[in-house]
């Protein structure tokens, strides 16, 4: 009888060693080939880019000024026409009329806006060329003439106004014109009307990064803190300055919705 189970337990052992050694094989994982990471769809919508030489917009812009007239624009005190005027391709701020806004609403953008401080500027610091670009009528970009013209660091050409420094003066010399070209991302608000992604805002002066994606904080105030005001859509509005120096010119805005 031991005999037996002694033969038993050996041909067990044998067998599972045999089975052990047997490796079972399964298919190996496909090789990475370059198409695996590639896709085809959905193709860029193809966008005209604006000639230099004309000052043309791309083929997709909202056209907010061309030259011709401020037909885009409104009043921000009354709704009624514009007031600023308008002048050889260009329209210069009337500090009479007060503040124009677009009559169109906008979400996020890339904006560009070229603006010119007059040669015969006079005044210093803030009331020297001051004007600003109100991102959804809430949030101010500042433009202010800078050239070697000292003020407070957070309210220079480009700050998002008394939030942050520009991390540049690129300003050009009175009578040459400066160029802005913005890129915004509007606010999305929680239900309580705090923000649940903040907007923020880059601005490139003069091929010159200002700011680099920045997170505003709320509403541009000249006297005290920023407030958050849960919004939706909102115009572009310029400023009227009550400043004594000279009016600054605009031409050659149009806007992307992003």
């Amino acid at each position: 009888m031991k005999s037996v189970i002694l033969l038993s337990a050996l041909t067990l052992a044998t067998t599972v060693a045999a089975s052990a050694q047997e490796k079972k094989e399964y298919p190996k994982p496909e090789g990475m080939r370059p198409a695996m990471t590639e896709f085809w769809t959905p193709q860029p919508k193809v966008v005209t880019p604006g000639d230099i030489a004309t000052n043309s917009a791309p083929s997709d812009a909202v056209v907010l000024f061309d030259g011709k007239d401020l037909s885009a624009w409104t009043s921000s005190g009354n709704g009624g026409p514009a007031e600023w005027d308008v002048h050889d391709g260009v329209f210069t701020v009337n500090k009479k009329k007060g503040d124009i806004q677009t009559r169109e609403s906008f979400g996020s953008f890339q904006l560009h806006i070229e603006w010119q401080v007059p040669e015969n500027i006079t005044g210093s610091s803030q009331s020297r060329g001051n004007s600003g670009i109100f991102l959804q009528n809430k949030y101010e970009i500042q433009i202010l003439d800078c050239y070697q013209n000292e003020t407070y660091a957070n309210g220079q050409t480009g700050s998002v106004y008394k939030q942050v420094i520009p991390l540049a003066n690129a300003m050009r010399k009175p009578g040459e014109w400066n160029v802005y070209d913005i890129i915004y991302n509007a606010p999305v608000f929680n239900e309580d009307g705090t923000y649940k992604v903040n907007p923020t805002v880059t601005v490139i002066q003069n091929g010159i990064v200002l700011l680099n994606n920045f997170t505003i904080r709320g509403t541009t105030e000249y006297i005290g803190h920023p407030r958050v005001e849960k919004h939706g859509d909102g115009p572009i509005k310029l400023q009227s300055h009550g400043d004594p120096s000279e009016p600054i010119n605009f031409r050659n805005i149009w806007l992307r919705k992003l």
